[in-house]
């Protein structure tokens, strides 16, 4: 898996409410527009760094028209999350919706993260990346069969 550092979003960032990520990428302020995720799929890389303790967590990859993420944020795409699915690390992908809104990307992209319940938090790092550049760490599953 490739992390480019100038995509990263949140290194080793404890969220233990709603609240944004400490980066966000800038898109430009050009014309026409740029639009991510058109032809070559992308999306946010996570990574989980200390398990969820809460009981679920919601992942927005949002757009702003600040680069702080606070300004005129409309959500792109959502997940909910049980702490079962964030263990420590545990790596997910959240594709980006092509072609998302109606009037055209805005400047900033980046997350929102909401832990809910219980001890309430989760600590991510997350980049933006293509798809084909994602890979999840080997697992080790079940033989299926005994030796008698």
């Amino acid at each position: 898996m490739f992390v480019d550092v100038l995509g990263r979003v949140c290194s080793a960032q404890a969220f233990t409410a709603a609240a944004v990520s400490t980066d966000s990428i800038d898109l430009g302020n050009v014309t026409p527009k740029r639009e991510i995720a058109v032809g070559e799929p992308m999306g946010f890389a996570l990574a989980v760094k200390v398990a969820a303790s809460s009981t679920t967590v919601l992942v927005e990859i949002i757009q702003a028209t600040d680069g702080p993420l606070t300004a005129g944020i409309v959500v792109l795409a959502q997940r909910t999350f049980l702490s079962a699915d964030m263990p420590l690390g545990r790596v997910i992908f959240m594709p980006l919706p092509q072609n998302p809104t109606v009037a055209g990307p805005l400047r900033f992209l980046g997350l929102r993260v909401t832990p809910a319940g219980g001890a309430a938090t989760v600590t991510l790092d997350a980049w933006l990346t293509t798809h084909s550049l994602f890979s999840v760490p080997p697992q080790a599953h079940a033989k299926g069969y005994t030796i008698s």
